[in-house]
């Protein structure tokens, strides 16, 4: 049966309210870059997830035998997290690491990768440890990896999937009853988010180039070399063939990076004198 105008009207009301309300009362701001970001989901449920998450994962995984690799992965994240704690702690902003436990593995497997769960689990896969040969270069991997975790965008990408699907059903539950099976399931869309072109791949971009951003400045006041991050995109770009154009990836194109580093080079030479 056609359904008329009221009630659509009333549906979209309905959408509308639920939508201004979350907004009001899940608002924050990202630190080291200020952008406001809405997350309808605590650190509980979300580091939760991810210690399943990485459980899994380890079982499922061989560590690396590669003692010297395993040494500088393991040394350039306690460095720079030891660095992260104390900025965090003199500027009043300590909180924001509050639930997070930092660990990092290397593990046997051939691609160029490496990720970070929400909880702060880092873990370095083999097969990029050649193009990162100085601890500098693995410190402008491990702090985009951090900056993930410092900017909450695994919770970040839940929420905004809980908001797609509330929009594509009206007044949909998804948010509205966060039962731990549709927490469970927005929780692995978000780290495979499927073929949205319009509305979560660019913002999975601005994630990138956040996390970018944080990285350089974690490495900042670590003490590492900051113009290695170029360098790092350069080398990535003349390593791989970028097949898949920018508007249909999660990641912004190496030349993008590189031209959005350069531009964050003398702030975060700043950070350094405080």
């Amino acid at each position: 049966m056609k359904k008329s105008a009221g009630f659509w009207k009333r549906k979209i009301n309905v959408l509308a309210a639920v939508l201004l309300g979350l907004s009001v009362i899940s608002c924050s701001t990202v630190a080291f870059t200020g952008r406001n970001r809405l997350l309808l989901y605590s650190d509980t449920d979300i580091f939760s997830l991810s210690d399943q998450s990485y459980s899994q994962l380890m079982a499922a995984s061989v560590r690396s035998s590669d003692t010297k690799c395993t040494v500088t992965v393991t040394e350039v994240g306690r460095r720079m997290t030891s660095a992260l704690q104390a900025y965090l702690t003199a500027t009043g902003q300590s909180d924001v690491l509050n639930g997070i436990t930092w660990s990092f593995d290397l593990v046997k497997n051939s691609q160029a990768n490496a990720f970070c769960l929400p909880n702060g689990r880092v873990v370095f896969y083999e097969g990029i440890m050649p193009v990162l040969d100085t601890p500098d270069l693995v410190a402008v991997v491990m702090g985009h990896e951090m900056g993930h975790v410092i900017a909450r965008h695994g919770n970040e990408r839940m929420s905004r999937q809980a908001l797609v699907s509330l929009v594509g059903a009206v007044a949909g539950q998804a948010v509205g009853q966060k039962t731990s099976q549709n927490v469970q399931a927005l929780f692995e869309a978000a780290f495979s988010i499927g073929s949205e072109y319009g509305y979560l791949l660019p913002y999975s971009r601005k994630h990138e180039y956040e996390a970018d951003e944080i990285g350089l400045y974690l490495m900042a006041i670590a003490g590492y070399d900051i113009s290695q991050a170029t360098t790092l995109w350069t080398r990535m770009s003349q390593a791989t063939a970028q097949s898949v154009p920018e508007y249909l990836s999660t990641h912004p194109s190496d030349a993008n990076r590189i031209r959005h580093l350069e531009k964050l080079q003398d702030k975060a030479r700043s950070l350094i004198a405080r």
